[in-house]
């Protein structure tokens, strides 16, 4: 099973270990507690999360992979994994420019714009529904949708927002239960940008970025201050990420694609001792 080359990948920030593995190196039931234990930071790689890159399913996709969070559950969907999932698969030989790939989703389309920095078209969103959260005595207004995976997205009138403790109130607050919920805090700031700050479920802390949930903070905030796309969308790392997508007369929303830079870390093998 050992050594198993992988490349250490950042998308805005958010960090993924990505293995090629269309031959089997690592049993299906195995690959939760592998993920825990590898995106162990300072004791093993360290990653918000693990992407296995593993063959098509069916004849109309260029490979699948299993995203796995860096508690070893299973997500759906990953924007910025999928950004780096199809820079990694151009990059070895497995799609072309452009390629498509399947999830727990559904297939995700991905285009690289440049060597480095891929476009991916994500899930179809579902319609956003206005909701009020209550955190530590206040109450927030805000909207919940899914675009892949849950997200609550709330808009506090306030820049020190202390994420990681109302983030995991209202992830696990019992009106998202059982599943629980990403939460996004965002601010608008000049020129109609936007800044955002996400709490990710499964990493269960604040995260330098979240793909699904930049593009589940510009869909709010085009319906809440009339923001037209493409927005951009400003991560907790600083990087930017490029939101667009089309908003019929009903506000129905199609077309969601996110793009930005996937960055090569550095490439490496795991060792047993990473397990450790």
């Amino acid at each position: 099973m050992f050594p198993i080359d992988f490349w250490k990948m950042s998308g805005a920030g958010n960090d993924f270990i990505v293995i090629d593995h269309r031959q089997p190196r690592i049993a299906a039931a195995d690959q939760p507690e592998f993920a825990r234990l590898v995106c162990r930071r300072m004791f093993s790689v360290g990653a918000d999360g693990l992407i296995l890159i593993e063959p098509p399913l069916a004849s109309d996709h260029d490979f699948s992979w299993r995203f796995y969070n860096s508690d070893g559950s299973e997500a759906a969907m990953c924007g910025n994994g999928a950004r780096c999932a199809a820079r990694f698969a151009f990059a070895h030989g497995i799609a072309a420019a452009v390629m498509r790939f399947q999830t727990l989703a559904g297939i995700v389309r991905a285009e690289m714009v440049t060597e480095t920095r891929p476009r991916v078209l994500l899930p179809t969103p579902t319609p956003a529904r206005r909701v009020v959260v209550e955190l530590e005595g206040q109450s927030f207004a805000g909207c919940l949708l899914t675009v892949g995976v849950p997200h609550l997205v709330l808009f506090p009138e306030r820049n020190d927002v202390p994420v990681t403790r109302w983030g995991r109130l209202a992830r696990m607050s019992p009106q998202f239960q059982p599943a629980g919920v990403n939460v996004n805090f965002v601010r608008l700031t000049a020129g109609g940008r936007i800044e955002v700050r996400t709490y990710e479920r499964g990493v269960e802390h604040e995260t330098m970025a979240c793909g699904t949930g930049a593009a589940a903070s510009a869909i709010c905030a085009a319906s809440e201050y009339g923001l037209r796309p493409p927005v951009t969308v400003v991560t907790s790392g600083g990087e930017e990420l490029l939101i667009d997508f089309t908003a019929g007369v009903d506000e129905a929303v199609a077309q969601v694609t996110l793009e930005g830079a996937a960055r090569l870390i550095y490439c490496g093998s795991v060792t047993a001792e990473a397990l450790e």
